[in-house]
């Protein structure tokens, strides 16, 4: 006897052999047609392009030497003004979130009076 899963009743069920190797109505089915085509513009061969046309000017070597220079700049403050800001808005948010941290512990260790 052959069984498959049912989905309706959630359990094992008897079953025609056919049934029972194809469950869920799936059918194996081999086409002897060529799947239709997915893109309508064939893709161009990557053999006749480097990989690297696209990317410009490798800038690694240049900002290596710039980052490297020694003037007594720390390293995240190298590139001017907008590595000033962030790191004074970074500090502020820091030591403002410390402070509302350290009342809210205060506030919650004080009992409530009635």
């Amino acid at each position: 006897m052959y069984y498959k899963f049912s989905g309706f009743t959630q359990k094992l069920a008897g079953a025609w052999a056919s049934e029972a190797y194809s469950p869920q109505g799936l059918k194996p089915a081999v086409s002897a047609e060529a799947p239709p085509i997915i893109f309508a513009t064939p893709t161009k061969l990557t053999s006749s392009v480097t990989a690297y046309d696209y990317a410009g000017k490798n800038k690694v070597p240049e900002l290596q030497k710039f980052f490297q220079k020694a003037d007594g700049v720390p390293i995240h403050l190298k590139r001017g003004l907008p590595d000033q800001m962030l790191y004074r808005t970074t500090m502020a948010l820091t030591v403002g979130g410390t402070i509302y941290c350290l009342i809210a512990l205060y506030m919650a260790s004080q009992p409530k009076n009635k």
